[in-house]
C-alpha cells in the first residue's frame, strides 16, 4: 500500500477557517497531499500547563511567568477566550471533514514527535507549514521547526499572515528598516485606506480539505501531560493553576461588563454583522471613547488577537454596507451611501494595528527593551526591585514602588477613574482604550514607574491582547517608543474622567464603595470630600479616601494649579485623529465639566500595607524568556525565577506572610 503524503499544519493565530491561505491552498487541488493534520501546540512559556499534569507528575517547563513583574502571562479571561476559540476552530473543522489535534511543548519536539509516531502507520510527512509572526518569541518556534524539518529533511513552509489590514506583499517598504517611524508619515503612504486591503478568501467547501488522519493513527500527548476531550475539561485545565491568583476586589453586577463575549469564529463573524447591521460601525468615530456598554467600540480585538477573523474581513463587510450590496443591511442607516466618518475611523484603527506590528519587526526585542524603540537609557524609573541599578531610588525606594503597584492593580490608589480600570479590567478581562491610555500615562508619567510592570500585567489579564500592541502601545504612551511628543504627552485622569464619564455611572459601575458619594469632584477624587461628610459616604477607613497615592490639582480648564512644569516637554506631531487634522488631545466635551476648588499639592505617599517583594532579575539585557537556557526571548537577563512566595494559585504578598523585604520574583 502506498504511503499517505501528510501536511501537518501548525496552527498558532489563525483560528478561523474561511479567509485562512493555507486551508485556502488545500481546498483547491494545487497540492499533493493525501492527508492533512491541523495541530495546535499550547506554548509553555506563554501558557502556564501545570492544569494539564497528569496526577503526581511534575511539569519539565518553567511557570509561564513574566521577566520583570512575575505575572501570569496568560491569564483566566483569555485561557477561557483561547479555550473557546480553539473548540470553534474545531467544530468548523470537522464540518470541513478534519479535526483539530492539541498537543503540548515546545514547538519542534511536538512536530518530531508526530513525524516518527506517524510513520509507524504508514503515513509520511512530507512537509509542515505554518503562518509567519513578528513575535520575538514567535519567530524562534519558527525556526526550531525549521531546524527540525531540515534534520528529517521535510519541507518547512512560512506564509505570509493575512490577518492585516495592508497586505505584506502591497507595503511599499523595502525593508522592515523602511518603516517610518511616525504613525502619519506611513498612513499617507496607504491612503485611500478604503482601496488598500485585498480580497478575502472564500471558506473551503465541506470535504474539499485532503483526509483527516485516523485518530488511533496520531501519537498521543506525551508525558506528564494529557489534553481533555471537552472544552469544559480543558478550559478548567487552563484555570486551575492561575485562576487564584487574581488580587480579591468587592464584585459588580457582571452583566455590566464591556466583553461579555465567547471566543471563536463564529462569535467573531456574528459581532461583525452586528455591528454593522445595528448602524454602530457608522458611529465608531463619536463613540469609541465610551466607558461602559458592549457596543461604544467594535470588541473585535480579541478575535483579531486570535485570528479568528481577519482586518480585511471587516473592511469587506463594510465595503458591502458601503456600496449597498448586501441586502441584510439595506434597513441600516446610510446604507449605499458611501464610507462614514465611523466606517472610515475603524479602518484607520485596523492600520494603526498594522503598524504597531510592523513596529514590531522593525524593533524586535527593543519592543520589551525598558529604553523603549528610542533606546533612552537616560530616564530613571522607580522600579520594585533592588537591584536595578538604572532606577530611581531616590524619590521612591523599591518596598514603596511595590507598594503603590499593589495599589494601581487592586485599584485602590485614590484616582478613580484609575481604580473602577483597575477593578473592571479584573472583573472582565477588558478596560476600554481612553482608559488603558490613562492608566499607562498614570503609572509611567504620573508616577514615574517602569512601564513594563504595567505591559506585564495586561498581558496576564486582557483578554484581547496582542503581543505587538500591547507592549506598543504602552512604549508610545511611557515616552519611549514611537510618539514624537514623547513625554510631553501626559493624561490628567481627573480631567479625563470629568470628559468621558460626565455622570460618574463608570466610576460608581465599578467601585461600589463609592457609590454614595454625591459630588463628581469629590467621586473622582475622595480625598477632596469634606471631612464632615465621610462617615455618611462611608469613606473614613478607605485607602483611596484616607492615603491616595497621588493628590492631583484640577481647575475647570484641567490644568494643574501649580505653574511648574513637572516634566520635560518636547513638541511634535502626535497620532492624528482619522477624519480631521493631526490633534493629540482628548476630543473636549460638548460641556465643560463644573470647577473645583484648588487643593494643595501633596507628594503621593503609601502606608506599608503588604504587597509585591522587589524582582531578583537584573538590568535587562540579552536573555529571558523561553526553556531555561535553549530559548532567550524579549532581550531580558535570565536570572532565577521563584514565583509567587505562597506557591501556585495565591494572590499573597511577602510581607503579609512575614517575609523580610528579600528580593523574591513576585510582581
Amino acid at each position: 500500500m502506498q504511503d499517505a503524503n501528510v501536511l501537518i499544519y501548525l496552527v498558532r493565530h489563525d483560528l478561523r477557517v474561511a479567509d485562512n491561505p493555507i486551508l485556502d491552498r488545500l481546498a483547491s487541488s494545487e497540492h499533493k497531499f493525501t492527508h492533512l493534520l491541523p495541530v495546535y501546540i499550547i506554548p509553555p512559556r506563554q501558557i502556564e500547563v501545570a492544569g494539564f499534569l497528569q496526577p503526581g507528575k511534575k511539569s519539565p517547563f518553567p511557570e509561564a511567568k513574566s521577566d520583570v513583574a512575575g505575572f501570569w502571562r496568560c491569564g483566566p479571561h483569555r485561557a477561557r477566550f483561547v479555550a473557546q476559540s480553539l473548540w470553534n476552530l474545531k467544530e468548523n473543522l470537522v464540518k470541513l471533514g478534519n479535526d483539530l489535534t492539541i498537543r503540548i511543548g515546545r514547538h519542534a519536539d511536538v512536530v518530531e514527535s508526530l513525524v516518527e509516531g506517524l510513520k509507524q502507520h504508514q503515513k509520511t510527512v512530507s512537509a509542515v507549514w505554518m503562518i509567519a509572526e513578528e513575535g520575538y518569541e514567535e519567530e524562534q518556534d519558527e525556526k526550531s521547526v525549521a531546524q527540525v524539518c531540515s534534520a528529517l529533511d521535510i519541507d518547512h513552509e512560512l506564509w505570509v499572515d493575512e490577518k492585516y489590514f495592508v497586505d505584506d506583499r502591497d507595503l511599499k517598504l523595502e525593508s522592515p528598516q523602511d518603516l517610518p517611524d511616525v504613525f502619519t508619515t506611513y498612513r499617507k503612504t496607504n491612503e485611500p485606506l478604503r482601496e488598500r486591503p485585498r480580497r478575502t478568501r472564500p471558506r473551503p467547501s465541506d470535504g474539499s480539505l485532503p483526509k483527516p488522519i485516523e485518530t488511533s493513527h496520531i501519537p498521543s500527548q506525551s508525558s506528564p501531560f494529557e489534553i481533555p476531550l471537552s472544552l469544559e475539561a480543558f478550559e478548567a485545565a487552563l484555570l486551575r493553576p492561575i485562576e487564584s491568583d487574581l488580587p480579591e476586589i468587592a464584585s459588580v453586577d457582571e452583566g455590566k461588563s464591556a466583553h461579555p463575549f465567547r471566543g471563536g469564529e463564529d462569535n467573531a463573524l456574528n459581532r461583525l454583522n452586528h455591528l454593522v447591521k445595528s448602524g454602530n460601525a457608522s458611529l465608531y468615530k463619536s463613540s469609541r471613547n465610551g466607558l461602559l456598554g458592549v457596543d461604544y467600540s467594535t470588541k473585535l480585538s480579541g478575535y483579531l488577537a486570535q485570528g479568528c477573523i481577519t482586518a480585511r474581513q471587516i473592511h469587506e463587510e463594510l465595503l458591502h454596507f458601503e456600496d449597498g450590496t448586501d441586502d441584510q443591511y439595506a434597513d441600516t442607516e446610510g446604507y449605499g451611501q458611501g464610507e462614514n466618518e465611523g466606517t472610515q475611523a475603524i479602518r484607520f484603527e485596523l492600520l494603526w494595528r498594522d503598524y504597531m506590528r510592523l513596529c514590531t519587526r522593525k524593533f524586535r526585542a527593543k519592543l520589551f527593551h525598558r529604553s523603549g524603540f528610542r533606546e533612552n537609557h537616560s530616564h530613571k524609573w522607580k522600579t520594585g526591585r533592588t537591584d536595578d541599578k538604572e532606577a530611581d531610588v531616590q524619590s521612591s525606594s523599591a518596598e514603596e514602588t511595590s507598594m503603590i503597584m499593589k495599589r494601581i492593580l487592586e485599584g485602590t490608589t485614590g484616582q478613580s477613574l484609575i481604580d473602577a480600570s483597575s477593578r473592571e479590567l479584573i472583573l472582565t478581562g477588558y478596560t476600554s482604550n481612553r482608559a488603558r491610555q490613562n492608566v499607562a500615562s498614570f503609572l509611567a508619567k504620573h508616577l514615574n514607574i517602569d512601564w513594563r510592570y504595567g505591559a506585564e500585567w495586561y498581558e496576564f489579564m486582557l483578554v484581547d491582547y496582542d503581543v505587538n500592541s500591547n507592549w506598543s502601545n504602552w512604549q508610545y504612551v511611557a515616552g519611549v517608543g514611537n510618539d514624537p511628543r514623547g513625554e510631553a504627552r501626559i493624561f490628567n485622569p481627573v480631567k479625563q474622567a470629568f470628559d468621558y464619564d460626565k455622570d460618574g455611572e463608570y466610576v460608581r459601575c465599578w467601585l461600589p464603595e463609592l457609590r454614595k458619594v454625591e459630588k463628581l469632584e469629590n467621586l473622582f477624587q475622595p480625598w477632596t470630600t469634606p471631612r464632615e461628610d465621610w462617615e455618611r459616604f462611608d469613606l473614613v477607613g478607605l485607602p483611596m479616601a484616607e492615603n491616595p497615592v497621588i493628590k492631583i490639582n484640577f481647575s475647570v480648564e484641567g490644568k494643574p494649579k501649580s505653574t511648574r512644569r513637572p516634566y520635560a516637554r518636547r513638541r511634535g506631531q502626535g497620532r492624528e485623529d482619522p477624519t480631521g487634522p493631526s490633534n493629540s488631545k482628548p476630543t473636549p466635551p460638548p460641556q465643560s465639566p463644573p470647577s473645583i476648588k484648588p487643593q494643595s499639592q501633596v507628594p503621593h505617599r503609601t502606608e506599608p500595607v503588604g504587597g509585591f517583594a522587589p524582582n531578583v532579575r537584573g538590568v535587562p539585557h540579552g536573555g529571558g524568556r523561553g526553556y531555561g537556557r535553549e530559548f532567550r526571548g524579549r532581550g531580558y537577563y535570565s536570572g532565577p525565577r521563584r514565583g509567587f512566595p505562597g506557591g501556585r494559585g495565591q494572590w499573597q504578598h511577602p510581607f503579609e506572610q512575614g517575609y523580610a523585604p528579600m528580593p523574591f520574583n513576585s510582581w
